[in-house]
Parts: C-alpha cells; structure tokens; sequence
C-alpha cells in the first residue's frame, strides 16, 4: 500500500498535479498564455487517456507491472524536463509524457493493489491507496509555495523532478511482482465475480465522463482562479496545499458512507458537494467562500474515482486494472475537452465563470445518471421476485 500511495505522489501529485501550482509562475515568468495553458492540459490528459487505452489491451498481469514501472520513470524524466525549455510544443510533448505516467499510479498500481487484497483475502477497498492523491497535492503545493520566491520557473520544475526521487525508490522496490494467476482466494467473500449489464456499465461510463469534466476544470484552473482574488494574490502553492488536506483523508471518509449507504449513493452526495465547489468561484469573489469550495473539491473528487474504480474493479476481480482502464477512457474523453474550451472561454471573455458554469451543468447531468443507477438499483430485487 505504500508503494501505491508513493507511485500517486510521483506519477500524479508531482508528474500531473504540480501543474496547477506552478500554473500562475508560468505563466507570469514564461509568457504562457490562457490558451496554452488549457491546451497544455489537454496534451496531458490525451497521455492520460493513451496510457488508459494501453492499460485497457494489456491482459497480462506480469506485463502491467512492467508498464507500471516504466511509468515511474517517465514521471521523474518529464517532470525535471519542463525546465530545460520554453518551446511551447516541447511542453506540450513532456506534458502528454507525464499523462501517460500518471496511469502507473492511478491505474496500473490500483490494480494491481487491489487484485492482490482480493486473493489475499483482505476487504477490496482502495481507500488507503487512494491517499496518495491527496498526499501528492500537499507535496506539490508544498514544494512549489516553498520554491516561488527562491527560485524562477525553470528551477522550479528541476527540483520537483528531483523529489520525485524521493518517492520513486519505494513505488519501484515495494509494490509485489504479481503472483501467476490462481483462484480466488476462499476468504474473498467481498468480490462480486458476475459481470454487470450493459445498461450499468453505460450509465457508469457515461457518469465517469461527467466526473472527468468536473474534476478537471477545478484540477488545471482553480489556483488560477483563486490567485486572481487581491486577498489570495501570490498564494497558488499555499491553496493548492488547501485542497491536498482535505482530499488525504478523504477516501477514508467515502469509504466509510459507501458501507454505510451504497456506492451509487456516496457517489451522489459526492457529486453535490463537488458540483457546489464548482459554483462557488464563479458566484462570489468571497476569500471564506472561495476557501471552502477548494476544501470542498479536495474532499470529493478523490472520493469520486476511489468509489467509481473500487466499484467497477470488484465487478471484475480477476483482472480490474484492465476494467478500470476501460471505464476510464470516458474520464480521460473529458479531461481532453474541458481544460482547452475552459481556456478559450477565459480567453475571450476574461473570466473562468462561463466554463464554471458549463462543468456544474455537466455534474448535474452525472447527477441524474446516478439516479437513475438508484432506480435501477431500487427496482432490481423487486424484479429479481417477480421472476
């Protein structure tokens, strides 16, 4: 488990997620522009999407964690590479670079995690796994605030590619080589081995999108958004640290209402509270309230793919990377999409409030396909009576 969070801190909070922060310093001291920033995002999320894609036709247990080691690798080599040029196309390569690593974390890893809980016979949840995406928002946000006065852009991203280091060597040496394949283990009473309908796996494929949409937005421009307030001026890093805090704890937290309510249903609740965090900034200019919105979104979307990829890996236990992989093409879709039309609405109108508004109708949109998975969920005993 711990070289699991290690590989999210390494492929995501550092490769992925310290983009965001250092997003303004970018901006201010490399000349790049709204439009390039959300098309950097994008270039990086179409890796995300091609490693999922690669993940998705790979089978082979033996053969993910070889992809999942070379994604290590990738993330330190693209992050420390930023650095060396100020060729917009050449960040649009390293960034589409360190979206494909960010598959070893989120995917290959949990995958592989959880395919290992389930023939050990532990509980095949991965919420202590999931930490780690909070734990890397802190380590990013953290790095960059303690790095912004003390060194430019370009130094910055070298000594990020070097933390990453820190992390690399127990992401690479502790996650175990997966065992041949064998039968479930007899204890593993939680797994759930009847593939599901075709009308659940597009609703949740459908529901994914929407929760790619709205995480995205909030992950490459809320400290843009919120560094614009004359209160929170300068203070990316620190804010970025914000949301980090109250996304570590967080899977524990959805893991717990899941037990408690339905995987359907947490993942509503959570959908309404990100779909809030969304609105927020684009309503008021209020420092508590825009605060909250960041604690909010820091709290939800880890909850929102730990549910969604626990979920869907318990209903193919065999091989769940492979599953979670599939389902999250559909994420990967979104987070193409939304990040350049976000910069080009910035763009033309001087504000992020129009792409604010467009992501929290789409989270509604995910909201009413969760519903309807309640509906179905509701009346499938009373079915399963009639029949």
């Amino acid at each position: 488990m711990v070289a699991g969070i290690c590989a999210l801190v390494l492929t995501v909070g550092l490769a992925r997620f310290a983009y965001t922060p250092m997003l303004p310093v970018m901006r201010s001291q490399a000349g790049l522009s709204a439009v390039a920033a959300g098309w950097l995002a994008t270039f990086n999320y179409a890796g995300y999407i091609s490693g999922a894609m690669l993940a998705a036709s790979v089978g082979n247990l033996q053969q993910k964690f070889v992809l999942y080691r070379a994604g290590l690798v990738l993330a330190v080599v693209t992050t420390a590479a930023l650095g060396l040029t100020e060729n917009t196309a050449l960040w649009a390569v390293l960034r589409f670079l360190s979206g494909l690593s960010s598959t070893a974390g989120l995917l290959l890893a949990s995958g592989l995690a959880l395919n290992w809980l389930i023939r050990n016979g532990h509980r095949p949840e991965l919420g202590l796994h999931f930490t780690g995406l909070g734990l890397g928002i802190v380590v990013s946000g953290l790095a960059v605030g303690a790095m912004t006065d003390r060194l430019n852009w370009a130094q910055q991203w070298f000594w990020l590619g070097l933390l990453g280091l820190v992390f690399f060597l127990p992401a690479w040496l502790w996650l175990p080589r997966p065992a041949p394949a064998a039968p479930l283990h007899a204890g593993s009473v939680h797994v759930i081995a009847t593939a599901p309908p075709r009308r659940w796996m597009l609703l949740m494929t459908a529901m994914y999108f929407c929760a790619g949409f709205g995480y995205v937005i909030s992950a490459t421009f809320i400290v843009a958004i919120l560094d614009k307030l004359p209160l929170l001026a300068g203070q990316g890093g620190w804010i970025w640290v914000i949301v980090g805090l109250a996304a570590a704890p967080s899977s524990f937290a959805w893991d717990r209402i899941a037990r408690a309510w339905g995987e359907i249903a947490a993942l509503l609740l959570a959908f309404a509270l990100q779909t809030v965090s969304i609105v927020l900034p684009a309503l008021t200019a209020n420092v508590a309230l825009n605060l909250l919105g960041a604690v909010l979104y820091g709290g939800t979307f880890v909850g929102i793919v730990s549910l969604t990829l626990t979920l869907i890996g318990r209903r193919f236990p065999a091989n769940p990377a492979k599953a979670m992989a599939r389902l999250t093409l559909s994420y990967g879709v979104s987070q193409m999409v939304a990040p350049a039309m976000a910069g080009y609405i910035a763009a033309s109108t001087g504000s992020y409030r129009g792409a604010l508004a467009l992501t929290a109708v789409v989270m509604l949109l995910g909201m009413v396909l969760l519903g309807v998975m309640l509906r179905d969920l509701a009346q499938a005993p009373a079915t399963s009576a009639r029949a």
